[in-house]
């Protein structure tokens, strides 16, 4: 019954942010999709259905699978997403956008507006959603967030107690991150607001499989409205990795005849998140989608030009043609499960 209860809440938010302009912006990037699949690049004078951006680019933890918790990121300066560009982006886009994404690589939280930004979207009519450690959820925060109308709030907890947590959240203190899913139940039912909905994502490790049961008993007890199991996105799996699940419904990787490891999915020559969305970094790149972590397909500078001209420009156009010729060329799309 709970879950058919957050169907219809899910529903009725969704409903509440449609019109005209939107709706027949999706269709036609529909279409202008599957032309693309019969050989016809028709993305000119379209803009995404959503959109990410990235709020910070650092982070306060460590996680052994992510660029920025081993060091890797190859900004050199630690940075958030400037407010006045922000605010041009959301004005060219939001007569036509649905969804912004307040995240990309680091902790969005580290944003010191973030319910701000969220804010803007929120009263330009579009749905907003954001994933977090968790962390920096203290009171004042949460009751911030439940104010901005934020829509959905996904909160990563790898484990039912602490010892399992920091296996992967290295830095992490569970309790921090429990503490902050409470001040926000807290603070929806003192504004008596239904959002955010709250989502527990728990992504599936070796060393922590073994609490899925608990984590359920606990996603309960704090009123979330939903846990999602996730799988493991490893940079390292070729020959195996210490963290790849034994729960093959959650592993996102097999091994193969040749005793390799390889990703489940077939990896076809599409992708409809390059038709229906991007990703815009701190530094005001146009990325084709949340793979690129080292942003190495920019299709252009929102600081240079507007966000359309460089989503439909030529360098994206021929980033979208080698995805329909061969997207295994693309070591980042070698570890992605899109279709």
């Amino acid at each position: 019954m709970k879950q058919y209860i957050l169907y219809i809440q899910l529903l009725f938010i969704s409903t509440s942010y449609i019109s005209y302009r939107r709706i027949s912006n999706l269709f036609r990037l529909i279409f202008s999709y599957f032309l693309s699949l019969a050989g016809f690049d028709k993305i000119k004078n379209r803009t995404p259905f959503f959109i990410s951006v990235e709020a910070s680019n650092f982070c306060n933890l460590r996680c052994p699978e992510c660029p920025v918790g081993l060091n890797q990121s190859p900004r050199p300066v630690e940075a958030t997403f400037d407010e006045l560009r922000y605010r041009k982006l959301i004005d060219e886009l939001k007569s036509t956008l649905f969804h912004v994404i307040f995240y990309f690589q680091g902790e969005p939280f580290l944003h010191r507006n973030l319910s701000g930004l969220i804010k803007y979207a929120h009263d330009a009519r579009i749905y907003t959603s954001t994933s977090t450690n968790g962390h920096f959820l203290n009171d004042e925060t949460a009751k911030s967030i439940v104010l901005s109308g934020l829509d959905k709030l996904i909160v990563s907890i790898d484990g039912s107690t602490q010892d399992v947590y920091q296996k992967y959240r290295i830095g992490g203190n569970l309790q921090k991150a429990i503490d902050g899913i409470k001040s926000v139940v807290k603070w929806k039912k003192e504004l008596n607001s239904v959002t955010p909905l709250i989502e527990i994502q728990f992504i599936v490790f070796k060393t922590n499989e073994h609490q899925m049961k608990e984590m359920k008993l606990l996603a309960k007890s704090l009123e979330a409205n939903k846990l999602t199991f996730k799988t493991a996105q490893l940079y390292d799996f070729e020959n195996g990795n210490e963290l790849l699940t034994t729960i093959d419904k959650y592993a996102r990787y097999r091994k193969g005849n040749n005793g390799k490891y390889q990703i489940k999915s077939s990896l076809p020559n599409h992708c409809q998140r390059l038709w229906g969305g991007a990703v815009v970094n701190t530094q005001g790149e146009v990325l084709p989608c949340c793979f690129d972590k080292g942003s190495e397909f920019s299709f252009g500078n929102i600081n240079e030009h507007s966000f359309a001209k460089n989503w439909q420009s030529k360098k994206a156009s021929e980033f979208r043609g080698k995805i329909l010729q061969n997207r295994k060329q693309f070591e980042m799309c070698r570890n992605c499960t899109s279709r």
